[in-house]
């Protein structure tokens, strides 16, 4: 049993040395998603952390096993929608993206609870929901203008 404990306990250890990006690419305040202020801060509260280039990083995502699911988590929540870039999407995409944005708030989808568990200040209320559905409508209504 002693030695099953050190076995354990030395895994533990060393995988904390394996490395696991964690970064913040660069932000271009241009690429960035233009909506009205009241939005952009619900946003930020609630979606940067997996969907933009300005993650906060936890103390917690330093320590392995943990470390590698929130890397993971972000990288793909940034492949998927990346608020930071989003004036480099084309129009195609950003319309997509904000169909698919509305549907997510509609559907309770977003923020992953999960990730609420820990981040309780990032749960929408039925408010605030609205806020960023209006602010998203507004962005889709601008994205046809300049279209027509």
């Amino acid at each position: 049993m002693r030695k099953i404990i050190l076995v354990i306990i030395s895994v533990a250890i060393l995988i904390q040395f394996v490395p696991v990006p964690r970064e913040n690419p660069l932000s271009v305040p241009e690429n960035e998603i233009s909506v009205d202020a009241q939005t952009k801060s619900i946003l930020e509260r609630s979606c940067y952390n997996c969907h933009s280039n300005k993650t906060e990083w936890p103390a917690y995502s330093y320590v392995a096993p943990v470390s590698w699911f929130i890397v993971n988590h972000v990288s793909e929540g940034r492949k998927e929608l990346n608020f930071s870039e989003w004036h480099n999407y084309s129009e195609k995409r950003k319309n997509k993206k904000i169909e698919e944005i509305t549907e997510e708030i509609n559907e309770d989808k977003m923020p992953l609870s999960s990730y609420l568990l820990l981040h309780s200040e990032a749960e929408l209320s039925q408010e605030e929901k609205q806020i960023i559905k209006d602010g998203i409508k507004a962005l889709s209504m601008t994205h046809q203008i300049q279209r027509d």
